[in-house]
């Protein structure tokens, strides 16, 4: 893809709008005023911009024919699918970061306490088997996960090798073609096999079972949104380093929640719109250093952490459908999940969470670049 036609200068202005909006609250009144505002689903009416313009539009998120997918995007991360399985090329920095993020997955998900009873003295046994079943192995056995740009499969195969029954989904036809070959390779990864027709209906894959294997592969060249018009339900559902690259960013949310199970979870990563961010990401990362392509990411379409949160808190249900954060309520009150920096340390060439307790600066530094953003449904929503 080509480098953003404007300025980074002007792309680095920010748009006032609603304190749920995904895009900047407190940086001033909005200044710019160019079509591809639309880009993100804002209206620039009046100089001002709000992502829940399209809640009025025809064509919202509850029509067959509504998606996110960035045809731009897709067309850049096709010319780069062939790269995805190479740990010194364009995704170096994906394979140093699927550690940390599924650590973070697995805290979340697997060592989740919020659903059961409270330990005594009858119920021993079941905790012990409870702890157990938390351990290195396949802890996510017997739920089944989404992977939303999912690209050559490198969260899908961990969790499916941790036992998930796993569907990963990507608008690239390419990127789904090298995540197939790739799993197909690996005689022990319970990869799925679909039919002929890939881009038929949903349903017309057909599921071949793996016998003695724990979890599944399984990979559909389709969008969230068709997935969510299928009556599709996941425990878990993921977006990794996705939002930076949709449009409409708030409608997308509202259709990977939609697909979340009562009681499951939705678990994202993305980047923060914040000088840091800018600095590290687009100057550092595509412009000197050369490590990502220039051009991969439009700074304006960053989201920082508290918007994700007040946007959750207003425009998907709120405290009616998501859990409260544990031991965040006196801290933040109109804000919805969780949210964790993940730093990259160059001297030991990984990435690692960053802790902090809520509401701290130290916690805010951490999630001044990339972030985890957790959520769990409440067990009753609808």
């Amino acid at each position: 893809m080509a480098r953003p036609s404007l300025p980074r200068a002007l792309l680095a202005r920010h748009v006032r709008v609603g304190r749920n909006s995904l895009v900047p609250t407190r940086f001033g009144p909005a200044t710019l005023s160019y079509t591809s505002l639309s880009s993100c689903g804002l209206s620039t009416a009046s100089g001002s911009a709000s992502l829940h313009s399209a809640s009025s539009n025809p064509s919202s998120s509850s029509s067959s024919s509504f998606t996110t997918v960035n045809a731009d995007e897709i067309s850049h991360f096709s010319r780069l699918s062939s790269q995805w399985w190479s740990e010194t090329g364009e995704f170096a920095l994906l394979h140093r970061m699927n550690p940390a993020r599924v650590s973070y997955i697995r805290e979340k998900v697997a060592l989740d306490t919020s659903a059961e009873e409270p330990w005594t003295f009858e119920n021993r046994h079941m905790d012990r088997a409870r702890e157990k079943a938390r351990g290195v192995g396949q802890w996510l056995k017997g739920m089944r996960c989404l992977d939303v740009g999912c690209g050559g499969g490198l969260l899908s195969e961990t969790l499916a090798r941790l036992g998930g029954d796993v569907v990963g989904v990507d608008a690239s036809k390419e990127n789904i073609g090298i995540a197939k070959t790739h799993a197909g390779q690996d005689p022990f990864l319970p990869l799925i096999k679909d039919s002929d027709h890939e881009d038929g209906p949903i349903g017309s894959h057909t599921r071949t079972p793996v016998r003695g294997r724990v979890g599944s592969l399984e990979y559909r060249h389709t969008s969230a949104e068709l997935l969510r018009d299928a009556g599709e339900k996941f425990d878990v559902v993921c977006a990794m380093e996705v939002l930076e690259h949709v449009d409409e960013p708030g409608e997308f949310m509202k259709c990977l929640g939609e697909m979340v199970k009562p009681g499951g979870h939705l678990i994202l990563s993305t980047i923060s719109r914040t000088p840091l961010a800018r600095l590290l990401t687009l100057t550092l990362a595509e412009d000197v250093l050369r490590l990502v392509t220039p051009g991969t990411h439009t700074y304006r379409k960053f989201v920082r952490p508290e918007e994700l949160r007040r946007f959750v808190f207003g425009s998907m249900g709120g405290y009616d459908v998501w859990e409260r954060p544990t031991g965040a309520d006196d801290v933040r009150t109109e804000e919805v999940g969780e949210t964790r920096g993940i730093v990259y340390d160059p001297l030991g060439g990984r990435w690692r969470l960053w802790g902090g307790a809520e509401g701290t600066w130290g916690k805010e530094v951490g999630e001044e670049c990339n972030y985890m953003y957790h959520v769990k449904k409440r067990g009753d929503a609808a």
